[in-house]
């Protein structure tokens, strides 16, 4: 790891004006950014860490206007927060599945929201797009847990967000902070896919930082459903979030969020067209998950994640019906 500045600022506006100058990049928890320098992959001139941010930090809810998540607060306060539990299902279920007892415990949401790809040609130093000599080393290599949609190159990596896909579906927005002042945008534009190595996956402006996410009122049943190789620490395979505006027993509206499956959340109109006005069944579901992968186009060696991304969605809406447990 190569030598750094350390900065501790104490509040939000302090910390944009400590990232303006140099190479400098935010620290929050630490689990990501720090195994990218341990790597050489991130080798930022200055850290400057938000832990003394109170700002930044902080849950609130009210049934008119929401909720309010400071990017500070960890995954650990946000599974456990009573209202989000209640109310929020699927933000709460994503919480309390991401990585480990541990990393939950030091992780925090903006850091989730904006951690780097998990794809190890970007993180053996290959770059985002894993090019060379003009091609990408993806499509005829190890790709078994790359993209199957959004996938027509060059980008090939897939979204490592658990909360990203839950927020898309309970159409949250994020408030950011940068030089130019604060802005706020919908969770799906804070993702881009990238289409050269200079660009980024994310839409944030430079020295810009996420400073609280905004849910609006539960729209009625929401739920989170990961599929992973094994129960315990594990990275997901394929994941997704659903969230249901009922009239009566029958679907009024549907959105439908994959994770784990493309370079940005992935929402799926066709899925959410395939369940309004009709009731939730075993076969409404599953017919859900087969219309959510419909146009999926695996690589030489991750067609298997077509079918966990079926059963991601089927299992989603099932547990949003409250015909499954979590």
């Amino acid at each position: 790891m190569e030598a750094f500045e350390y900065a501790r600022p104490t509040s939000s506006r302090e910390a944009v004006k400590m990232l303006a100058s140099g190479n400098a990049e935010v620290l929050a928890g630490g689990s990501d950014l720090l195994a990218r320098m341990k790597d050489s992959i991130s080798t930022p001139n200055r850290l400057v860490s938000l832990r003394d941010a109170r700002d930044l930090r902080g849950i609130e809810y009210t049934p008119a206007k929401g909720l309010r998540i400071g990017a500070m607060v960890t995954l650990a306060e946000l599974a456990s927060q009573p209202d989000v539990h209640q109310h929020y299902r699927a933000i709460s279920q994503a919480a309390e599945r991401a990585a480990s007892p541990q990393i939950r415990n030091l992780g925090t949401v903006g850091g989730n929201l904006c951690q780097r790809p998990r794809c190890w040609y970007y993180r053996a130093g290959f770059g985002l797009l894993a090019m060379h000599d003009g091609n990408s080393l993806v499509p005829n290599g190890e790709n078994q847990y790359h993209a199957i949609l959004g996938n027509s190159g060059p980008a090939y990596f897939v979204t490592p967000s658990n909360l990203a896909p839950a927020l898309m579906a309970l159409e949250a927005k994020v408030r950011l902070l940068g030089a130019s002042g604060p802005r706020e945008i919908p969770v799906s534009e804070l993702y881009v896919t990238p289409h050269s190595e200079t660009e980024s996956e994310f839409s944030l402006k430079p020295g810009e930082i996420v400073t609280e996410v905004l849910v609006p009122p539960a729209p009625g049943a929401s739920a989170f459903y990961e599929v992973r190789h094994k129960a315990n620490f594990d990275w997901p395979l394929a994941t997704a979030a659903v969230a249901l505006r009922m009239n009566g027993h029958s679907v009024k509206s549907a959105r439908v969020v994959m994770g784990q499956v493309a370079p940005v959340p992935w929402p799926s109109p066709e899925a959410e067209q395939s369940l309004a006005g009709k009731t939730v069944s075993a076969e409404v579901a599953e017919d859900a998950g087969k219309a959510a992968i419909a146009k999926a186009t695996p690589l030489s060696k991750n067609a298997y994640k077509v079918t966990l991304a079926r059963v991601a969605v089927k299992r989603a809406v099932l547990r949003a019906a409250g015909m499954e447990q979590a």
